[in-house]
């Protein structure tokens, strides 16, 4: 019989650094063509007049103006989708 008890292994657990998600322009603020809108994973938000969608799910402007967010109603309820709508 041992004397001492066997130490049990220890999960070694390292701090990750956050991935800086979320989104980064509000509505009624003025982006420019290729300014980021919102980070994400997966597709929660979704692209709608003038922005689209990166690879990484990332939404982008394609035109300057004003940033606007809409929540769809009919079939596609539930779905939030950004938009850019030109300023005159």
């Amino acid at each position: 019989m041992s004397k001492v008890a066997a130490a049990g292994s220890v999960k070694i657990s390292t701090n990750v650094a956050g991935k800086r998600l979320g989104v980064k322009k509000f509505a009624g603020e003025a982006v420019r063509n290729g300014n980021i809108i919102v980070r994400q994973r997966g597709s929660v938000y979704h692209p709608g007049k003038n922005t689209k969608m990166g690879k990484d799910f990332s939404i982008y402007a394609v035109a300057d103006g004003e940033v606007s967010f809409r929540r769809m109603t009919g079939h596609k309820r539930g779905k939030y989708y950004i938009d850019v709508s030109p300023v005159i």
